[in-house]
């Protein structure tokens, strides 16, 4: 309960929602207010309700709504509180026995396959798979039963096909059994976490050696490995210092040519890292972003099929 500053002879005129405390730094405060006229008396007095005061809350309310009210609706038609309660009866079911009145049990006995069928025809309606918040705006019941018993609400759709599929009901409801088959979609801009533990993948090119697009040099090295001799390649040498590869090339018929290759995920990388050009004889990337390379650039990108 909040406290009340009175005035004497006057209706309150302040409402604190607080504890002893806010109410004693108000009294602090006070003392800097200009001193009020001798008639005017402040004092501090928690308003609370007795035992038989919320009984009789609870039987007006009752018969107010026509039913015996739930305790939202008994907190929204009077003036009693939750602390109230809580301390003459600890519970409101206790409250309500005091009444001689027994509170409204709620749906928690509804069959599972009345809940099956109710979900069912949102599904058929919606052609979708309901969120909570459309399944609560279109059914009786709340998410809560389904919740219970199927343990989440991503779960819900599995258990049920599960019931349908038990219980003779899969043919009745094959649209929706084939909704419910459908992989969940991720739609653009949804947010999906990321794993920091796992590495992230390129989106795939096409069935090969190398399944998805190089997101760094390493993946350039393996995919241009992949497709080395089909560009007319084979890698004599590989190293970790400058160039990375060493390759005989394909210049005419029976005619090669060894030649000094780095790698790039980016051809204007090769700029960033400053490596001297006449040390190689051409760059091999996934992105040519270096229009004024004096060097040749295979742009692998360009050269696989995406899709």
């Amino acid at each position: 309960m909040g406290w009340l500053l009175y005035l004497q002879g006057l209706k309150p005129k302040f409402f604190i929602p607080s504890g002893p405390a806010k109410a004693r730094a108000l009294i602090r405060n006070t003392k800097k207010m200009p001193k009020p006229p001798i008639r005017w008396l402040f004092c501090l007095e928690r308003k609370t309700m007795t035992r038989e005061e919320i009984l009789a809350a609870i039987v007006a309310c009752k018969e107010k709504l026509g039913h015996i009210p739930t305790r939202a609706e008994l907190a929204e038609h009077s003036s009693v509180r939750r602390g109230d309660i809580w301390k003459h009866f600890r519970t409101y079911g206790r409250a309500l026995r005091a009444c001689n009145l027994r509170a409204k049990i709620r749906r928690r006995g509804i069959e599972l396959r009345a809940l099956f069928e109710d979900w069912a025809q949102i599904v058929r309606k919606l052609k979708k798979i309901p969120s909570v918040g459309e399944y609560e705006s279109l059914s009786p019941f709340s998410a809560r039963p389904l919740r219970i018993r199927l343990g989440s609400w991503t779960k819900v759709p599995a258990g049920l096909k599960k019931l349908a599929e038990e219980q003779g009901l899969a043919n009745e409801w094959k649209d929706v059994m084939e909704l419910i088959a459908q992989p969940a979609k991720v739609t653009r801009g949804s947010r999906v976490r990321v794993m920091p533990d796992r590495p992230v993948y390129g989106r795939l090119i096409r069935r090969c050696a190398m399944l998805c697009q190089p997101t760094n040099e390493a993946g350039v090295m393996v995919l241009f490995g992949a497709e080395a001799l089909r560009l007319g390649f084979m890698i004599v040498h590989v190293q970790a210092a400058y160039p990375d590869c060493q390759a005989w090339r394909e210049v005419g018929a029976d005619r090669l040519q060894l030649v000094n290759i780095e790698f790039e995920q980016q051809s204007r990388n090769f700029l960033r890292h400053k490596h001297d050009a006449t040390k190689c004889d051409l760059i091999v990337c996934w992105e040519h972003n270096w229009p004024e390379c004096p060097l040749e650039v295979i742009e692998l990108r360009k050269l696989v099929e995406i899709g």
